[in-house]
Formats: structure tokens, sequence, C-alpha cells
């Protein structure tokens, strides 16, 4: 298991594009990919709960990884992250 706190920088949040994108993303890693925020865990892999956890611009989350993949699937998702989803 790998995990990295990352910064939301879109100036959105996570709303419905880069929920869709990040949710995209995750499942093309075969690791269990969940992120923490105040307290609650969410799957990176279902749009309901990413939208659900009320992500916001400057919101500190923590990306955890558990799986064969996992290192690669943090990276890659840390990266996504933090160019703010092409935004």
């Amino acid at each position: 298991m790998v995990s990295q706190k990352v910064t939301i920088k879109n100036p959105t949040g996570l709303h419905l594009r880069p929920a869709g994108i990040l949710c995209k993303e995750a499942m093309n890693f075969k690791s269990l990919i969940t992120f923490h925020y105040r307290g609650n865990t969410a799957n990176a892999k279902s749009v309901l709960s990413v939208l659900g956890a009320c992500i916001k611009s400057g919101d500190e989350i923590e990306l955890v990884c558990d799986g064969e993949d996992e290192a690669d699937a943090l990276a890659f998702l840390v990266n996504l992250i933090e160019e703010g989803f092409g935004e």
C-alpha cells in the first residue's frame, strides 16, 4: 500500500468533469484506489463517491493505492491532479 497527500488545484474542485476523468483513469489500474478527506474515505473508481466527497479547490486529499500496480497508479493520479485535470 502506498499513499500521498495532494492538493486539488483546478479552480472548480472535483466537479463532474474532473471527477469523471479521475474515475476513468483510476479504472485503468488493477489496484484498489481510494482517497481520504476530512475523515471520510471515497472510492476513486466511483464518480458518485468522488462527487459525494465535495472536494473544492485548495483542499488536500490523501490518495491511497493498494495492489499490484499501486506505485504506477499513485504516480499517475498524483500527476493528473497536480496538473489540474487539464483545466
